[in-house]
């Protein structure tokens, strides 16, 4: 009985530590992704900016 115990806690417990590591390795992805999206938003809005000015001359 007293092994039985032991052997469903050790399973929780790495079920635990897996989806803990799931979800640190989603968060550092969303915010990798985030940054690259700031990226690419500056990068066009600049080209707009640059596009506008060349019009307006």
């Amino acid at each position: 009985m007293n092994s039985s115990i032991v052997l469903v806690s050790a399973v929780l417990a790495s079920l635990a530590v897996g989806v803990l590591v799931a979800y640190g390795v989603c968060i550092a992805m969303f915010s990798a992704f985030q940054m690259h999206a700031r990226q690419i938003a500056g990068n066009a809005a600049r080209q707009v900016t640059a596009a506008v000015q060349v019009l307006k001359s």
